[in-house]
C-alpha cells in the first residue's frame, strides 16, 4: 500500500540495469577491442551495417531534405526570407536530421539484427560453445560489431547528408522556383566544415550506442524465442532513447558558446 514502493523498485531496477550495461561495456572494450582482431568478422559486419543500410538511410535523407525545404519555404515566406531556405536545409541536415535519422534507421535495422543474432546464439548455447573452444565471445562477437558500427555510421551519415541536401535542392529548384546556381551558392556560402564534422562525431557516438545496445540485449537474452523477441525490442527502444539523449548532450557540448 506504500505509494513510493513501486517508484523505489523502478529506480533500483534502473540502477541495476545501468550497472549491468556498464560491466558489459567494460568487458566489451577491454576484451573486444584488444589485439588480436578478427579482420574477416569486422569486414563482414561493416558490409552488413554500412552497405546494407545505405538504401534506407538514403531514401530517408532524400525525402527528409525535400520535406524540410517545403516547410522552411512555407514558414520563411511569411517574413519574405525565402532566400534562407537553402542554408537552413543544409544546416538542419548536417547538424541534426542527418545523424539522428540515420541513427534511428540503423538502430531499427541493425540493432534489431544484432540482438536477434546474438540472442539466438545465446539461447541455442552457441556462445557457450565458443567459450568451450577457447574463443573469447567478446572478441569474436562484440568487438567486430563495435568497430564496424563506429566506422561505418559516419560514412552513412556523410552520404545521407549529401542525398538530403540534394533532395532539398531538387524540391527547391523544381517545385519552389529557386535558381539552381543561387541555391547551390547559398548552400556553399553558409555551410561550414564544423557543421559537417559535428554531425559525423554524433554519428560515431550513435553507432557505438547501437552496437552496445544490440550486443548487450542479445548477449543477455534468455527464455527461448520469446526472450529473443524481448531482447530485439529492448535493443531498438533503448538505442533510440539513448540516441536522442546523446544528441541533446552532444548538441549542447559542440555548439555551446
Amino acid at each position: 500500500m506504500n505509494p513510493f514502493q513501486p517508484i523505489g523498485r523502478a529506480v533500483l531496477a534502473l540502477l541495476a540495469e545501468i550497472g549491468r550495461v556498464t560491466l558489459f561495456l567494460r568487458d566489451g572494450l577491454s576484451q573486444g577491442l584488444s589485439p588480436t582482431f578478427f579482420v574477416r568478422q569486422i569486414i563482414t559486419q561493416m558490409w552488413r551495417i554500412g552497405y546494407n543500410s545505405l538504401p534506407v538511410v538514403g531514401l530517408t535523407a532524400f525525402f527528409t531534405g525535400g520535406a524540410l525545404a517545403l516547410q522552411i519555404y512555407l514558414g520563411s515566406s511569411r517574413f519574405n526570407a525565402e532566400s534562407l531556405v537553402a542554408s537552413i536545409v543544409a544546416l538542419g541536415i548536417t547538424r541534426e536530421l542527418g545523424p539522428v535519422l540515420a541513427g534511428l534507421m540503423v538502430a531499427g535495422r541493425v540493432g534489431a539484427s544484432i540482438a536477434a543474432e546474438l540472442g539466438t546464439m545465446r539461447v541455442t548455447e552457441q556462445i557457450d560453445a565458443l567459450v568451450t573452444l577457447s574463443t573469447n565471445p567478446f572478441k569474436y562477437l562484440v568487438g567486430p560489431r563495435l568497430i564496424a558500427a563506429v566506422v561505418t555510421l559516419p560514412i552513412l551519415v556523410a552520404i545521407g547528408d549529401t542525398i538530403g541536401i540534394m533532395g532539398g535542392y531538387i524540391v527547391g529548384t523544381r517545385s519552389l522556383g529557386f535558381n539552381s546556381y543561387a541555391y547551390i551558392k547559398n548552400t556553399s556560402d553558409f555551410l561550414e566544415v564544423d557543421d559537417v564534422t559535428s554531425g559525423l562525431i554524433k554519428a560515431a557516438v550513435f553507432g557505438f550506442i547501437i552496437a552496445v545496445m544490440g550486443c548487450y540485449h542479445g548477449f543477455n537474452s534468455k527464455g527461448g524465442a520469446q526472450g529473443v523477441g524481448r531482447a530485439t525490442t529492448n535493443a531498438v527502444v533503448s538505442a533510440a532513447i539513448l540516441i536522442l539523449a546523446a544528441n541533446f548532450a552532444l548538441t549542447n557540448l559542440l555548439f555551446s558558446e
